[in-house]
This record gives C-alpha cells, structure tokens and sequence, in this order.
C-alpha cells in the first residue's frame, strides 16, 4: 500500500465528507466525544453497506488500511467535482 502525499489532509476530509453523509442518511449521529478510530470505521463499513467503496478483506481490515481506502475515496471525489 503505497502511502499518499497528502494522506492526512484527505482522511481530515473524508471524516467530514463521511460523518455529514451519515448524519444526512439517518444512519448515526456522531458525538464530539466519539474517537477517531470509531468514526473511520463506522464511516468504511457505511460506505461499504451502501456499496460506495468495495470491501476489503476482513483479515486486511486495520485502522491503518480504513484510514488509507478513505484517503482514496475523498481524493476520487475531488476529482469527481473537477
């Protein structure tokens, strides 16, 4: 998994993207208090169940991977809005 260059930026941004999408369906209400972690999970197997991104794995599923499918689902709607 080759790490992208501004991986970071695009996991801050695909939170915001997943969380109003999650919010906006019907299917959560994130907390402030809520962890990162928990978001980025809840947000991949939404994404997921709604045949957004393809699955991975279950034994590829880490906090490392959820964080970089993310990454690449934010950068492929930047440039989807282009």
């Amino acid at each position: 998994m080759k790490k992208l260059q501004n991986e970071k930026e695009l996991v801050r941004k695909a939170i915001d993207i997943g969380t109003r999408y999650a919010e906006k369906r019907g299917a959560a209400i994130f907390e402030p208090t809520d962890s990162t972690n928990e978001k980025l999970e809840y947000i991949y197997r939404l994404l997921v169940r709604d045949k957004l991104i393809q699955p991975m794995l279950e034994l590829q599923v880490s906090q490392q991977s959820i964080r970089h499918r993310l990454a690449l689902w934010a950068a492929s709607l930047e440039k989807k809005k282009d």
